[in-house]
């Protein structure tokens, strides 16, 4: 991970900080009184079955949707309670990487890339054009500025949004489902992405997955949701939860299709390389 003054101050706040927070689209919410933290720098997974709140928690986070109790902080600074203007300046910090990478279709990928330098700086348009390009190149998609969304793969697809969320040079990245419809090879690409993006720039990178081969690779720590439980049942180093985790849950979902007495995955404590 890169070290920089902000992450090796010892006071330092989190990179993000929930705070009690209930989330959820009606009366009754599907996650209640969540609380955690992410560290600075740190790959951050969130975990766990179909239904659990995975997406409505990263939709809550990133601000799409208001938590109906708790705060939501950003480098100790609260997310909700702040104005518009400083709203618009907290949303500069990060970037979102949607499932599909969500592309406007009609857009060539260097124009996608340059939507949110034209919505959040003064540059001009060739200043735009040229840093829309090298985001295109850091993902590898150089020479790939004027294709369109429906001319490239799905992986290529990731790859792009990826270089749009990453076009404000954003302390936190958010993803969702980044593995999501991609075969084997191209989604442990996509993890090598996640871990250059960590390591070249100190991002925060949180993500939103339940892809054991992604989780087992590449997480420093895992949130881990439970329908029932409508919150959090596990928090820390996912190989460790693998093998000592009191709650049979997480043991299951974290070795599910591993014969018995196996977890399928390296739980050593060192990540695979």
């Amino acid at each position: 991970m890169v070290a920089t003054q902000e992450s090796l101050a010892p006071s330092a706040p989190p990179a993000i900080a929930a705070l009690g927070i209930d989330c959820g689209y009606g009366d009754t919410p599907l996650l209640r009184e969540l609380s955690f933290e992410v560290k600075r720098g740190e790959i951050f997974f969130i975990i766990g079955g179909s239904g659990c709140g995975k997406s409505t928690l990263l939709r809550h986070l990133v601000g799409l949707n208001r938590p109906s109790a708790g705060d939501v902080r950003f480098f100790g600074e609260s997310f909700l309670d702040v104005d518009a203007a400083r709203r618009r300046e907290l949303l500069k910090r990060f970037g979102v990487l949607y499932q599909g990478g969500a592309l406007w279709s009609s857009l060539t990928l260097l124009e996608n890339v340059c939507l949110p330098l034209e919505e959040y700086t003064t540059l001009d348009r060739r200043e735009r054009v040229e840093l829309a390009a090298f985001k295109l190149s850091q993902v590898g998609l150089a020479g790939y500025e004027n294709y369109y969304p429906s001319e490239i793969s799905g992986g290529m697809k990731k790859r792009a949004g990826l270089a749009r969320a990453l076009a404000l040079d954003p302390a936190i990245v958010f993803f969702d489902e980044p593995s999501a419809g991609l075969d084997p090879i191209t989604s442990r690409k996509l993890d090598e992405l996640i871990l250059q993006v960590r390591e070249l720039l100190g991002t925060t990178c949180v993500v939103v997955s339940h892809e054991l081969d992604s989780i087992f690779s590449i997480a420093d720590r895992v949130l881990m949701l439970d329908k029932a439980a409508r919150g959090r049942i596990a928090l820390g180093d996912p190989r460790v939860l693998a093998r000592e985790s009191d709650d049979a849950r997480v043991r299951e979902f974290l070795t599910r299709g591993a014969r018995p007495g196996e977890t399928g995955f390296d739980t050593s404590g060192v990540r695979p390389q």
